[in-house]
């Protein structure tokens, strides 16, 4: 695949990591078909990716008719080989007090729209034999902070989703990769979105109260460049520096924040091994 010029459909590219994606992959020779919510909102964006070969279109992953965009495209010649789900937000809210229409918003955007895609573009590669899913998750589906429960749900969903599809879509010489990421310098410290529903006064000097103030404050500095990282998954995806010779990997944890987080799941479960083992073992039917 190192080669191989490749088709690139990537959802969120008006800034962060979609935009920094889509300029790694501009610059590694592919076309890239890239989307946002509003175009018009970003003209000067569009003028340059367009400039370089790529395309711009508009796609509001949580229409119910998102997929339809992928249908159109491939009609008209744009097969795309490789199909990007960053596009997505955080809600900041205690799990107990996040309403059902917070939560559905939150689930419609980190997991309904990707599948959508998805779904939508598996019949064109299992034909054609080829292709690439990258889903991009966040280290809170392993071990989240305070306030990111939802998202953390939504995330860990999509993740356990895309273990699935990879075995599902490997006979088809599909692949999938999930990019786990840390806290990089993207606009989402920027764009804190607070649940509704006001802090009960139990809360009052927790950890969750002390969470939701630094989100506000927009003191939670990020560790992680955007770029370097967006670079990395281009090159594991074509095959080229970092990736050379990796294709066939479904995890890629990016942001040094990210090794206590693994380490976590490591003892957590490793834990669990060595205080219940002999009870996991010990319930099966008697033979």
């Amino acid at each position: 695949m190192a080669t191989t010029k490749l088709t690139w459909l990537i959802t969120g590219c008006s800034s962060g990591f979609g935009l920094s994606l889509t300029r790694a992959a501009q610059a590694g020779g592919h076309k890239v078909i890239a989307t946002s919510r509003n175009p018009l909102r970003t003209p000067e964006l569009v003028a340059e990716i367009e400039s370089k070969g790529g395309k711009w279109v508009q796609l509001d992953v949580d229409s119910h008719d998102s997929g339809d965009i992928i249908t159109e495209l491939e009609s008209h010649g744009d097969h795309i080989d490789v199909l990007v789900n960053n596009a997505g937000y955080s809600i900041y809210a205690p799990i107990e007090t996040a309403n059902e229409e917070e939560v559905r918003t939150q689930m419609e955007t980190m997991y309904f729209g990707p599948l959508r895609l998805i779904q939508a573009v598996l019949p064109h590669m299992r034909q054609r034999k080829a292709g690439v899913i990258v889903n991009m998750s966040s280290g809170a589906s392993l071990d989240g902070i305070p306030t990111m429960g939802v998202y953390a749900g939504a995330k860990a969903g999509l993740d356990a989703l895309t273990k699935i599809l990879a075995k599902e879509v490997a006979p088809f010489n599909i692949r999938t990769l999930t990019v786990v990421l840390g806290t990089f310098n993207t606009n989402m410290p920027n764009s804190v979105v607070l649940g509704k529903t006001p802090l009960p006064e139990d809360y009052k000097g927790t950890f969750t109260e002390q969470i939701q103030g630094l989100l506000v404050s927009g003191k939670i500095k990020p560790n992680g460049d955007k770029d370097k990282a967006m670079q990395a998954v281009y090159q594991v995806v074509a095959g080229e520096g970092v990736g050379e010779g990796l294709q066939t990997e479904k995890l890629l944890p990016l942001g040094s924040d990210m090794t206590p987080r693994l380490k976590g799941v490591q003892e957590y479960l490793g834990h669990s091994l060595d205080v219940f083992g002999s009870v996991t073992n010990s319930v099966d039917v008697d033979k």
